[in-house]
Order: C-alpha cells, then sequence, then structure tokens
C-alpha cells in the first residue's frame, strides 16, 4: 500500500512541477516580446529624435552634414539589429577604460627614478 501512496504522490509532485516549468516558460516568453517590443520602441525613438534634431538645426540656419545622413542610414539599418549600438557603447566603454589605465600605467612610470 506505501508503494501505491507514493506513486500517486510523485505523479503529483511531478505535475506540480510541470505546471511550473510551463508557467516560468510562459513568463519568460512574455518577457522576451517586451523586451524586444521595448528595443524597437527605443530604436524608433532615437530615429525620430535624430529627426528634430536635424529639423531644429535646420530652422536655426545649421546645415545638415553628411555624415550625418550617413548616421541617419545606419540607424535604420540598426532598427534590424537592436543590440548594436548597446555592444559599441560597451566596447566603447572598454576602449576608453584601457586607455585611461594605460595612461595612468605610464604616468606612474615617470614618477619612478631608478638610481
Amino acid at each position: 500500500m506505501s508503494d501505491v501512496g507514493i506513486s500517486v504522490h510523485n505523479g503529483w509532485v511531478t505535475d506540480m512541477c510541470g505546471n511550473r516549468v510551463e508557467e516560468l516558460e510562459t513568463r519568460v516568453r512574455e518577457l522576451e516580446a517586451s523586451v524586444e517590443g521595448l528595443t524597437d520602441e527605443l530604436v524608433e525613438c532615437k530615429v525620430r529624435i535624430r529627426e528634430l534634431e536635424a529639423s531644429v538645426d535646420e530652422d536655426n540656419g545649421f546645415s545638415a552634414d553628411e555624415p550625418d545622413s550617413e548616421e541617419s542610414a545606419a540607424t535604420s539599418t540598426e532598427a534590424d539589429t537592436p543590440n548594436t549600438e548597446d555592444t559599441n557603447e560597451i566596447d566603447n566603454r572598454e576602449e576608453a577604460e584601457a586607455a585611461s589605465e594605460t595612461e595612468t600605467e605610464e604616468d606612474s612610470e615617470s614618477d619612478i627614478i631608478v638610481a
């Protein structure tokens, strides 16, 4: 009899774990969809801000530079790959940190006097 109770109990636990896993997988899919939607919205907002800035610059008499046009073309490409900008920002920060560490090491080496 105890075997029957255990198997029923194990079946119940398996069902509970299975339901929980399904709930968590559903929640993960919802969150991934939210992140994707927010990322797309962020990219669209950045494009719109650049357009508005260009419009304001034209109204103030500033001419639009050609590199800005190239950036706009690159921005539309970024809409297909939204994580590119984040990766570039991280790379730029890492390069800046490495450069500042190098400068610090050079400064400290120049302070050392060897007799």
